[in-house]
């Protein structure tokens, strides 16, 4: 993986950065990081609908975790887009608009609009770059990936409540990382998605190649929590014991929830 934090940050903002990451910067967004911060390294950016730790470096999230429920998946909010560079970060450490004009990429949120419908704010919000990554689209954004967030949006209704980490994967054995646009926005060769439900104490796990993909070919990238894990570096679901770790992140889902 790509360092999350730059060492060209001078010493001095290393240990700031450092020490606010220590401090609880997910302390606002305790509800989207409930089972655990995967990662301490990147910026944290707290929302009304989601959490994620934005990497400077890539102009994308590293991951966004989100807390689903019945409720929020059966909101209902006509579509309208609202995409934006972050106002929180700062120009020449964010995506902008115009690195996705013309890219050939789509604007792939990672925290999708559909699960944001139960909140105005919390829908603009997901429109910010800084949740996004470039993504193909035709049969990807908008095909098998938008069928897994719908998918994901059915789970939620019929088993109440879910907990949901997803994110870029940027492949170690390239030389280089391909980028768009002039603040040069990382495009990512696999995309995770790892869904947890806290009552039946289960995990599914998709990790996607970032090309045009069958949906009826989706059971082909189910994937345990420990393969996410591996490719990431990351530590999902870390709230849990250790056993319970083990247990649910060794194993592949069989087949797709029901």
């Amino acid at each position: 993986m790509k360092t999350l934090v730059k060492t060209t940050m001078p010493l001095i903002a290393l240990l700031v950065f450092t020490t606010l990451v220590y401090a609880g910067p997910f302390d606002n967004c305790a509800e989207y990081t409930k089972m655990g911060i995967p990662s301490e390294q990147g910026t944290p950016l707290c929302r009304k609908g989601y959490a994620l730790a934005y990497n400077p470096e890539n102009k994308t999230p590293d991951w966004v975790a989100e807390h689903l429920t019945k409720d929020k998946a059966s909101a209902h909010m006509g579509r309208k887009n609202y995409f934006a560079p972050d106002p929180d970060l700062p120009q020449g450490a964010r995506a902008e608009l115009v690195d996705y004009k013309r890219s050939g990429f789509d604007r792939g949120h990672m925290a999708p609009a559909g699960d944001m419908r139960w909140d105005l704010e919390a829908y603009k919000e997901s429109f910010y770059l800084s949740n996004m990554v470039p993504q193909v689209g035709r049969g990807m954004n908008q095909g098998i990936w938008k069928d897994l967030e719908e998918m994901v949006r059915q789970w939620a209704l019929t088993r109440g409540e879910l907990y949901i980490y997803t994110g870029p994967v940027y492949d170690e054995a390239l030389d280089a990382v391909e980028t768009i646009g002039d603040d040069e926005v990382a495009i990512p060769t696999h995309l995770f998605k790892i869904v947890y439900d806290p009552k039946r104490k289960e995990a599914i796990a998709f990790l996607m190649p970032n090309e045009p993909l069958r949906t009826e070919d989706m059971p082909k990238y189910l994937v345990s929590v420990d393969r996410v894990e591996k490719k990431t570096g990351f530590d999902f679901l870390s709230a849990l014991s250790q056993q319970e770790q083990r247990r649910i992140e060794s194993k592949k889902a069989v087949g797709l929830w029901k």
